[in-house]
């Protein structure tokens, strides 16, 4: 088990290690009240006491952020949200994933992904 980031980050191997920080950096940009900690074993960024974009490492290779409202599932109703650049893929109205092979592929779709965090965090809080 992995109680805190550091750890986390020393228990990975160098090219999700360079993924996963360039992340960390762009979500930490999108809203200034945030709280990263662990939680489901991996780096996740909380406001207040609410987790609302989680790391983690696939086995595969590459990196997964998870857009949520928390661990429970909540009602969708009256929650709408718009991911106008269509970079996630969402399994419901308030759960989005998205996929980075690695840093390359963060870079390449940054403005983007910065743009999905600060609405999501802004539409969840």
């Amino acid at each position: 088990m992995v109680d805190n980031v550091e750890n986390f980050r020393a228990r990975i191997d160098p090219q999700s290690l360079d993924t996963v920080d360039a992340l960390r950096a762009l979500i930490e940009r999108s809203h200034s009240g945030l709280t990263e900690r662990i939680k489901w074993n991996a780096p996740s960024f909380a406001v207040g006491d609410e987790d609302r974009i989680t790391l983690g490492v696939e086995r595969s290779g590459g990196v997964r952020v998870v857009f949520h409202r928390g661990a429970k599932p909540r009602s969708s109703e009256g929650f709408s949200f718009q991911d106008s650049a269509g970079i996630a893929r969402w399994l419901a109205p308030d759960r989005g994933i998205v996929i980075f092979r690695n840093r390359e592929d963060v870079e390449e779709r940054a403005e983007a992904f910065l743009d999905l965090c600060t609405r999501w965090l802004a539409a969840t809080s």
